[in-house]
């Protein structure tokens, strides 16, 4: 190695000494040429190559490498850490208050108002359970300005047992209620041509109570696993105190299926309706009024999706018999609803076309308006469509908005009207012009609705709602007793662990009814103008306190305008009315 270095040294000695000679020598004196530019110039750029020339590399730098092996002195260290275990942080958690299977609610105010409710219920094993509700809302009445009896009473009693397995859960009800209603509508404006001594005798000859009686039985099952989803089934027998009565059963089942690589719905329904009144309006008829139909139908369904689009394609088709005439039609109705997320769940578009075949029954009547005459006209109403179409969403996390606007077209929809008055001491106690009556007409309705939800904080929500209706009818000259203009408000509050309070304000806006005077002899017939009766506020409130996990005292005051408004014609409600109580729950 070191003559290597040696032989490096002495060459590159040499090289510069002869570079330093050179360097040294005398510069030759430069001499001036003349040089003529025949051409510009136009400079080119050659083809590039590359230069083919492999280096020669040196003995040493080929020499293959040395290896070079390595090692680690390594010797054991006393370690004193001792790492801690982890856990999970702690979690505060809200007590659960404890829950009780049955509860007992009383209460009473003015007008003798008394409401008392009692549910009891009983576990007989794991599966198998036994239930029992007693429900009873009364007043005494002593509505100002009526001169008939105006209380009511309302008492229902209802048993149920039950089962829950892996495979199905079923029940079966059995219920009784009693209503009782008096017809104290009397027509103030033609009351008041009568002479003071004619019209005592007549208010004194009325006996304007009616009584209701409803018997049913009930049940539904749900299966787990099973083409059958569900079934469910009803039986009522439903009678009054002028000999009306009526039967009715349906049993509506629900499959499941797949067909044509799609999940099928069906929905059946067989419904049988009978009854029969005792005499008409105007008692000419010699023999009972009987009504009866049978309806069949079916509803096949299936809904798709995707990203952002929803749809249920179904269609409704109907057989309906009317078993007193023996008349047979056949309904076909569109079942469709699409909705679309335009703006993820701030904004959701939502349109539909359903139709349906609705059978009336004078227990579904009684119940909207328990001042039915016992004379009335029952068929079903022939819901041709309803065509909608809305938007729905957020406007925050916290506040939920949907609107609407709808068109529909109804055969045979049922309306209330007034009944015509007479002060004939002969006539039935309902005859008066004090109760109403059954017509029906084809309508058409414009309809938009509008709502907003508010979870303001967690102790306080806030809801409302409106809706504004245009109707259009065939035969009748208005669309009787259905306002054009319905709003409605809510508010709750959790003022603390112990205290609750919420109001509730209803605004119905006008509605129109027609009643005549049979007294008056006319040698020309007069045009009846119908009547208006007046918009109203019903604004109602409510405070709780929970005095313990079982006892609970509540304070309800209604109508607070006290306004004397009318709900019917002729029909003014009680003022201001406030119930004091408490509920008790409790476990055997």
């Amino acid at each position: 190695m070191k003559n290597i270095l040696l032989k490096h040294t002495g060459f590159t000695f040499i090289l510069l000494l002869s570079q330093l000679v050179l360097a040294q020598k005398k510069q030759e004196k430069m001499r001036t040429e003349e040089v003529n530019v025949v051409k510009s110039y136009t400079p080119t750029i050659s083809d590039a190559f590359k230069i083919k020339e492999t280096p020669a590399l040196n003995e040493e730098g080929t020499a293959p490498k040395e290896t070079v092996k390595y090692s680690i002195f390594s010797f054991p260290v006393a370690s004193t850490f001792t790492p801690s275990k982890g856990g999970a942080e702690n979690v505060d958690k809200e007590a659960l208050g404890r829950f009780y299977k049955s509860y007992a609610t009383f209460g009473g105010g003015n007008y003798g108002t008394l409401n008392a409710e009692l549910f009891v219920t009983q576990d007989l094993n794991s599966e198998e359970y036994v239930a029992g509700m007693f429900r009873h809302l009364s007043s005494q009445g002593g509505i100002t300005g009526v001169d008939l009896d105006n209380s009511f009473y309302d008492t229902s009693l209802d048993v149920t047992y039950g089962a829950e397995a892996k495979e199905l859960s079923w029940n079966i009800n059995l219920g009784y209620q009693n209503q009782i209603y008096h017809w104290y509508g009397l027509p103030t404006d033609f009351m008041n041509l009568l002479m003071p001594t004619t019209k005592n005798i007549l208010v004194n000859s009325i006996d304007p109570k009616q009584s209701y009686n409803t018997i049913a039985l009930d049940s539904k099952i749900e299966f787990n696993e099973s083409i059958l989803e569900a079934a469910s089934f009803r039986f009522a027998h439903f009678s009054d105190a002028f000999g009306s009565s009526e039967n009715r059963f349906y049993t509506k089942p629900s499959f499941k299926f797949n067909a044509f690589g799609k999940e099928i719905k069906l929905n059946a329904i067989v419904d049988y309706l009978g009854g029969q009144f005792d005499h008409n309006f105007t008692r000419t008829n010699t023999k009972p009024i009987e009504y009866g139909y049978t309806n069949f139908g079916i509803s096949p369904s299936y809904d798709l999706e995707n990203d952002n689009w929803t749809m249920h394609l179904g269609l409704g088709l109907y057989y309906s018999l009317d078993t007193k005439t023996s008349d047979k039609q056949l309904f076909l109705y569109p079942q469709f609803t699409a909705s679309h997320k335009v703006v993820g769940d701030i904004m959701i578009f939502y349109t539909g076309a359903e139709g349906s075949l609705d059978q009336n029954s004078y227990l579904n009547f009684v119940d909207q308006n328990p001042y039915l005459s016992p004379t009335s006209i029952i068929n079903p109403t022939d819901r041709k469509y309803d065509v909608f179409a809305g938007l729905k969403g957020k406007l925050a996390d916290n506040i939920s908005y949907n609107i609407r606007g709808s068109y529909s077209n109804e055969n045979n929809k049922a309306l209330f009207k007034s009944n015509d008055f007479s002060s004939d001491l002969n006539s039935q106690p309902y005859a008066f012009g004090n109760s109403l009556n059954l017509v029906y007409d084809n309508v058409k309705t414009l309809r938009f609705f509008g709502e907003l939800k508010a979870d303001i904080t967690d102790v306080l929500r806030f809801g409302a709602n409106g809706t504004l209706a245009v109707y259009d009818t065939n035969t009748q000259p208005e669309a009787w007793n259905l306002p054009t203009v319905q709003l409605n408000a809510n508010v709750d509050y959790s003022i603390n662990s112990k205290w609750y309070a919420g109001a509730d304000l209803f605004f119905v806006g006008s509605r129109k009814d027609l009643k005549v005077n049979n007294d008056r002899v006319y040698i020309v017939a007069p045009t009846y103008t119908p009547i208006t009766l007046k918009s109203y506020i019903d604004l109602n409130a409510h405070l709780s306190y929970k005095h313990s996990e079982r006892l609970t005292a509540f304070l309800k005051a209604n109508n607070i305008a006290n306004q004397m408004y009318e709900r019917w014609l002729n029909f003014p409600v009680q003022g201001f009315q406030l119930v004091l109580g408490a509920n008790y729950k409790f476990d055997f």
